[in-house]
């Protein structure tokens, strides 16, 4: 039974996890080996703990105990009596093998070590581990807290029993999961690539402005939003970076190419809402 959960890393993802388990009653161990990373953090959990009272969605007390249910941890051994793990490190392949390696001597037998990763190989992530049967992807989407789907995605060695839990763990946070092969990009951020690689290239090559391709993707489209506005909101570094990775997963194949203007908004740190510019402006 599932009592406390571990999270790795403090950034936008991990700590929109911990909210969201927090949320469903678990105890939750947040890592990072940043103090700064982990009191940003809180911060922002305690900042969408009162919006959400505000809003009337949760309450006071929820709200209370939720937080309380957190704590933060620089020492990787503190996750040891977590009954499930959730890795949200940045996207890096051997970074993330190297945090599965060190967890598969921390913590007890059977459980379950799953990756956030959007993009990365499962079976690549848990090769180093004792228990590959253990390891399994377990992609929430950004914000956490509010969208809803998370795929489940079994790589080569993972267990029946892994895959249930993992959708069993999903459903009890309110989510809906979904099973998936390990294939480069999984289900979402595969059908993800040509959006916004072909609103890139309309962009690259004259055709339409910004604002008219997101206007006319969400007014002929159905779209919430447009590719660029999307962009903008899950960060250009993290929408490049997955490209990337697509593409080198699938040996170059042209229709994953990444588009040269990705290249040059990051390099010049124009990296969306975190950063306040992006493809629109978010200054006050």
């Amino acid at each position: 039974m599932i009592k406390t959960v571990g999270i790795i890393g403090a950034g936008t993802m991990g700590s929109g996890i911990a909210q969201v388990a927090a949320l469903a009653r678990f105890e939750v161990v947040l890592h990072d080996v940043s103090a700064e990373a982990l009191k940003k953090a809180m911060d922002r959990i305690k900042s969408d703990f009162r919006r959400s009272v505000e809003r009337q969605k949760i309450t006071a007390t929820e709200a209370t105990e939720a937080l309380a249910a957190i704590h933060p941890r620089k020492d990787l051994h503190d996750l040891g009596d977590s009954d499930f793990i959730v890795e949200a490190a940045i996207e890096d392949l051997e970074v993330k093998r190297k945090i599965f390696k060190d967890l598969d001597q921390i913590v007890g037998p059977g459980v379950v070590l799953a990756t956030n990763t959007s993009s990365l190989s499962i079976t690549a992530v848990g090769s180093l581990t004792n228990t590959p049967e253990c390891v399994v992807g377990m992609h929430f989407f950004n914000p956490a807290p509010v969208m809803k789907l998370v795929e489940v995605v079994r790589g080569k060695h993972t267990s029946d029993g892994t895959a249930k839990e993992t959708c069993d763990l999903a459903v009890t946070m309110g989510k809906t999961p979904v099973v998936c092969k390990d294939t480069p990009g999984f289900i979402v951020n595969r059908v993800a690539r040509p959006f916004y690689g072909e609103a890139l290239r309309l962009l690259g090559e004259g055709v339409a402005p910004v604002e008219q391709i997101d206007r006319i993707v969400k007014a002929e489209g159905g779209f919430r939003m447009g590719p660029f506005e999307l962009m903008d909101l899950i960060g250009i570094d993290v929408n490049y970076a997955v490209t990337k990775s697509v593409y080198d997963q699938f040996f170059h194949e042209p229709r994953f190419r990444p588009h040269p203007i990705q290249r040059q908004m990051v390099e010049s740190g124009m990296l969306g809402r975190k950063t306040k510019k992006g493809f629109y402006s978010y200054e006050e």
